[in-house]
């Protein structure tokens, strides 16, 4: 069961010594109070879960305690306990706000049992709110590339995904790292709890010990309520932290003795409290450089690196532009509610193919989804593509030029023997063909009215 914190609350010490010990004994951290006051007092922290309270006490009754408590806004859920069987008490401690009801003496497995049940509602309320502020854990599409670098950037991550281990994905802006790491999270044992993206660099730094963390109650100026911080929210799943490189000195400290103990402790806290999480951390520096530096902590890095996986940039695995140019058409079409079938000059095709990516797939998906807006009835040309690809284009060749017609002329019989040989091949299967030849079928199709054009013609007839 995952690490509860518990407060039992009674006036007979017997009943207070015996569950502390059953339930500390099941892995849950455990707190006492002989009174309701006393109780207020501790549940003002706000780091309690669940209290198991009593409703008879000296000072206050347990239902004028739940109703403090939540008058106060503490998120703790109440377990109420009576020696006086009462269906109106029952009714007036849950109209008070009380989650659950016993009556004494109340047996250790049903206690287990009704704590089991309120864990599950609150883990499953806390995933809720967490999936509306950094909607994660939402499913990627994933793209089956075709380089050799990345069928092993692939297989690394089938390999370390099963596992607990901490990673370190490397790679130039753009490349996908965050994509690498959902994907861990998706092909792990954890894939049905919490994956948590959290963005070091843009985490204010007075605020990031606290976001990560947590805090208490008047931990520091405006903290009016307990947060439990990105950690916590991640336990039993998965936290990403991106742009590791941005995590100040202070806190590269306290990161690493997180990964050392697998427990963190909020600001304004005494407690440490057992956080299992799966740590995925990202950077586009070079941490060995920084760690030179006395810029990042050579353990921390580490502790990090135990298993590392880098994304190649997209200039190093050429061969994949095609088809991901596909992919990213499909997906943006689908988002904009496109139904038209969209197809790409041939000249824009090689235009991409060549140009050098320093922005990698982000920069790919912004072009596409800039062009899909542009484009006139469902062809993307070079007038949809942004200045830096136009200054590529291999469009505009001098007129009087003999050895450029001669190279255009070459490169056209070159291609027509490629395109035939797989055409036969596939047996005049066009749709397959162009699958084959990574482009577009209408793609394909341009280039065979182009062969004719110039009396290089593709026999089809022989394959019906």
């Amino acid at each position: 069961m995952k690490s509860l914190e518990i407060m039992v609350i009674d006036d007979e010490p017997a009943i207070r010594q015996i569950l502390s010990a059953y339930l500390s004994k099941a892995g849950c951290n455990v707190h006492t109070a002989p009174n309701g006051l006393d109780a207020y007092a501790r549940l003002s922290q706000g780091d309690i879960e669940i209290a198991i309270c009593d409703i008879k006490m000296p000072d206050i009754s347990g239902i004028e305690l739940v109703q403090r408590v939540r008058a106060a806004g503490i998120d703790t859920n109440f377990i109420m306990m009576t020696a006086f069987a009462s269906v109106d008490t029952a009714i007036e401690a849950i109209q008070a706000g009380a989650s659950d009801y016993m009556i004494k003496p109340v047996r250790n497995q049903e206690v287990m049992h009704r704590l089991l049940k309120l864990a599950d509602l609150r883990g499953l309320r806390a995933e809720n709110q967490v999936l509306r502020s950094l909607v994660q854990g939402k499913k990627e599409d994933f793209f089956a590339f075709n380089s050799a670098a990345m069928r092993d950037l692939d297989r690394l991550i089938c390999k370390v995904a099963p596992t607990d281990s901490t990673v370190l994905v490397t790679g130039e802006s753009g490349t996908g790292k965050g994509v690498i790491a959902r994907r861990i999270h998706q092909l792990s044992p954890r894939s049905n709890e919490p994956f948590i993206p959290v963005n070091c660099g843009a985490l204010p730094e007075n605020l990031m010990e606290s976001e990560l963390f947590g805090h208490t109650k008047g931990a520091f100026t405006g903290a009016d309520k307990a947060r439990k911080g990105l950690f916590m929210e991640a336990d039993k799943g998965t936290i990403f932290l991106d742009e590791i490189g941005e995590l100040p000195l202070l806190l590269q400290v306290k990161l690493l003795h997180v990964i050392e103990e697998k427990s963190v402790r909020p600001v304004g806290s005494e407690q440490m409290r057992q956080a299992d999480v799966r740590i995925i951390a990202a950077t586009n520096r070079d941490l060995a450089q920084m760690v030179a530096e006395g810029k990042f902590r050579q353990d921390l890095f580490f502790r990090l690196s135990v298993f590392h996986i880098h994304a190649p940039p997209l200039r190093e695995r050429r061969q994949d532009i095609p088809a991901l140019m596909q992919f990213l058409i499909g997906r943006g079409s689908s988002a904009m509610k496109t139904t038209t079938l969209i197809s790409v000059d041939s000249e824009v095709e090689e235009a991409l193919a060549s140009y050098d990516w320093p922005g990698n797939i982000r920069e790919m998906e912004n072009i596409i989804d800039r062009a899909l807006i542009l484009a006139d009835a469902g062809r993307i040309t070079f007038a949809d593509m942004p200045a830096q690809i136009s200054r590529i284009s291999p469009r505009v060749l001098p007129d009087n030029s003999n050895a450029s017609a001669l190279l255009r002329d070459q490169v056209r019989q070159f291609e027509f023997g490629i395109i035939n040989n797989i055409i036969n091949e596939v047996c005049g299967d066009r749709r397959l063909a162009a699958q084959k030849l990574g482009i577009g079928l209408s793609s394909l199709y341009r280039k065979l009215e182009e062969f004719e054009s110039f009396g290089l013609l593709i026999d089809l007839d022989k394959h019906q």
